[in-house]
């Protein structure tokens, strides 16, 4: 039987998911390392740092994704929308978790803005669920439509001969598409392309902090 959480139980649960997140707390994923398989190529040192900073942003971006799913969570309105933000934060945990290995994996780390990130997409995730579910599933759709974008983006500079970080990240690619496409079939509002150029900017914001730090 489901249990009812009262929005307090479910504050409480947020804030040990965001404990678990950002102390980097080694979650068992839900499926296998896409990766797991694949031989370690040799790459020189400015292939190993550029592909490093790349996985360096997907792995905040993944944060940034549990912080939004998170916060989206806690205000959701119908109980099966609450439930599809959940579900979508619990499969984004394999790629953090994967995007994790792989930083260690590219002697790396992931960045010192993580706390910073996922507080804001928190807060923003959040306010869209009490902005109505429409709106809060919308968020998401579009939020998933600038990580396809950087996605696409990172396999075009990753090297072609890292079989390991490419297959993680056309893996997340699969998924964000997944998840753009499930909160647009669930009754997301499509955002205006002002809106989508505003979450643009501030995306690439991200991107260039989180590289390096």
């Amino acid at each position: 039987m489901q249990r009812n959480y009262s929005m307090a139980d479910r504050a409480i649960l947020q804030f040990d998911q965001m404990l678990g997140t950002l102390a980097r707390r080694r979650v068992r994923p839900l499926r296998p390392n896409p990766a797991s398989n694949l031989p370690e190529a040799e790459l020189s040192e400015r292939e190993r740092r550029h592909a490093a900073g790349l996985m360096r942003v997907n792995h905040t971006g993944e944060v940034c994704a549990q912080g939004l799913y998170h916060g989206q969570a806690l205000t959701a309105r119908l109980g099966e929308v609450r439930a599809q933000m959940e579900q979508a934060a619990a499969e984004e945990e394999d790629h953090l978790a994967w995007c994790d290995q792989r930083l260690a994996e590219l002697q790396s780390r992931p960045s010192l803005l993580n706390p910073l990130f996922y507080s804001a997409s928190f807060g923003l995730g959040a306010a869209a669920g009490l902005a109505g579910d429409k709106w809060s599933l919308g968020f998401v759709a579009a939020t998933e439509d600038q990580v396809c974008r950087h996605l696409e983006s990172h396999l075009q500079q990753l090297p072609a001969h890292d079989q390991r970080s490419r297959a993680i990240v056309e893996t997340m690619l699969t998924d964000e598409a997944k998840h753009a496409n499930q909160a647009l079939d669930a009754g997301g509002k499509r955002f205006p392309s002002w809106l989508k150029r505003l979450m643009t900017k501030t995306s690439k914001a991200m991107t260039r902090t989180t590289y390096r730090i």
